[in-house]
């Protein structure tokens, strides 16, 4: 069993209040769960209207499975062109981590 996580740090563009934010960050986090069956939230930064940190999991049986499908959940993420993706951090476990 293979799992994996990504955290996206990322600025929000021309959003001036918290109502705002959600408007932008719910269809990212609902396109996410749709399309690719990840677990994934708003993890940080939530009282800032113009940051947001999105978490997301994943777990596979295979490797590169899971390798690949975090590959595409980045590039849908990096794609959108209301946020700027400022940093990723990826998680990889498997079987041999102890």
């Amino acid at each position: 069993m293979y799992t994996g996580t990504l955290s996206f740090d990322l600025l929000l563009g021309d959003v001036h209040s918290l109502k705002q934010k959600r408007a932008v960050i719910r269809p990212i986090v609902a396109e996410l769960h749709r399309r690719f069956r990840v677990s994934v939230a708003e993890v940080g930064d939530q009282d800032l209207h113009r940051r947001a940190t999105i978490g997301l999991a994943a777990v596979s049986g295979e490797a590169g499975h899971l390798s690949g499908l975090l590959d595409e959940c980045e590039r849908l993420v990096a794609g959108r062109p209301e946020v700027e993706l400022l940093s990723v951090r990826r998680r990889f476990h498997g079987d041999d981590d102890e």
